[in-house]
């Protein structure tokens, strides 16, 4: 388990239009607003179409990480996540997951992580930014998936009271 104390910095309403693609979009605005670290702690809208996490088939292995997607439309979404830094790549490396209602199937719902959206009428998003530590995500040894890590990280010594 890891935890750190994070201070908070400027809090925005980011609003995606229609046909907006949201992770370019998202990728745009932080850019613009210089923004590494924060959270999502609230997104809500309309996908046209949707990449999420998922399989129609049995998983080859229920242990390891899926990288396959599946595509959905007509989608009204509530969600949320976290933003850091990829020292990898050197860019945003969102983490987003969404609760799905497919409109034409009675509402039925879908929830998974986010690989990629384009926006049906609007998405709003609340931006909390984070100025401390610095939040990122480099690829975790062993399981080959980015994992949040703080920079830098102070290890602190934990007191129990009884």
């Amino acid at each position: 388990m890891r935890a750190t104390r994070i201070t908070t910095g400027r809090k925005f309403v980011l609003v995606l239009d229609h046909g907006d693609d949201f992770f370019p979009s998202l990728e745009k605005f932080c850019q613009d607003n210089e923004i590494r670290s924060g959270h999502i702690p609230t997104l809500i809208g309309g996908f046209r179409s949707a990449e999420i996490v998922g399989t129609s088939g049995p998983l080859e292995d229920p242990e390891a990480p899926l990288w396959a997607a599946v595509t959905v439309h007509n989608l009204e979404v509530i969600g949320s996540g976290t933003l850091a830094w990829d020292p990898e790549t050197d860019r945003l490396a969102p983490h987003i997951h969404i609760t799905t209602g497919l409109k034409e199937s009675s509402a039925e719902a879908r929830t998974s992580h986010l690989f990629s959206a384009q926006v049906q009428f609007i998405a709003e998003l609340v931006v909390e930014e984070f100025t401390g530590p610095a939040l990122i995500r480099p690829t975790g040894p062993g399981l080959k998936v980015p994992l949040l890590r703080f920079e830098p990280e102070v290890p602190r010594a934990c007191r129990l009271t009884p």
